[in-house]
């Protein structure tokens, strides 16, 4: 399929563009991932196309080590040529992005993601799909989780809303994200919304200290549904190792 007069883009351009409507920005590791790029040559000379040719927007942002790394998402005219929405990220391209706390945040949430869709999963599971949420779930529940999938396995559908959490936000507003979520799960809205029975809130913090405090305060009011872990843990481990924390008690879990 052809981009302009010089770029025709293949199966996996395509594919990229697709996701990126999902994933809103992803960097080059995560772009090597999500599009099956064995080496980094051949996916900064394509990312570098594919930019040319107006169907990526760029921006950098800052590195640990003091350094700046490439983002990419999907550009206006990248959404119409693959079909999806246009979901366009609102930063000046090419600009440097500094202290941008919604672009960290979703590049964290994109790790999740991944984990769910392209890393191994345990032989009997498979990811049905992935939603995002552009507004509030229900005008009675006025949440907006930062994603939901939902995996098959032997046992059945199990659904789990996704948490990741910045350390940004006080215990008052984390205690009342529990009760919309203990609501959507008793009022009936959660079946209603997604056609399913039951559903797990996975918690992705940075340290293990924000962990013990959110696991606390979650504790005070209720012990079921909620998960707990460290982006870390899944970076290293996987989504369904045995690094999950409950509520109440010390041992780690699988996720299934």
């Amino acid at each position: 399929m052809p981009g302009n007069n010089s770029t025709v883009l293949t199966d996996r351009d395509l594919h990229l563009l697709r996701e990126l409507a999902v994933a809103r920005v992803l960097d080059r590791e995560q772009i090597k991932v999500v599009a099956g790029f064995g080496a980094t040559s051949t996916a900064n000379a394509r990312l570098q196309k594919l930019h040319g040719a107006g169907l990526l927007s760029r921006y950098f942002i800052g590195t640990k080590f003091g350094g700046t790394k490439a983002l990419y998402g999907l550009s206006a005219k990248g959404a119409r040529l693959a079909k999806v929405p246009v979901r366009v990220l609102q930063r000046k391209s090419d600009s440097l992005l500094v202290g941008d706390l919604f672009v960290e945040h979703q590049l964290e949430i994109n790790q999740v993601w991944i984990a769910a869709k392209y890393r191994t999963l345990p032989s009997d599971v498979q990811l049905v799909r992935w939603l995002v949420f552009p507004s509030v779930l229900s005008q009675s529940i006025p949440l907006m989780p930062d994603g939901y999938f939902e995996v098959k396995a032997q046992s059945g559908i199990h659904s789990m809303f996704c948490e990741v959490d910045r350390g940004t936000e006080s215990l008052r507003v984390w205690k009342k994200k529990i009760e919309l979520y203990l609501a959507l799960a008793t009022t009936g809205e959660f079946g209603k919304l997604f056609r399913q029975s039951r559903f797990r809130v996975l918690v992705i913090v940075w340290s293990e200290r924000r962990l013990e405090s959110l696991r606390t305060a979650t504790r005070q009011l209720t012990t079921k549904i909620f998960r707990f872990t460290t982006l870390e843990s899944i970076n290293r481990d996987g989504l369904f190792a045995p690094v999950w924390s409950v509520p109440e008690g010390t041992e780690r879990q699988s996720l299934l």
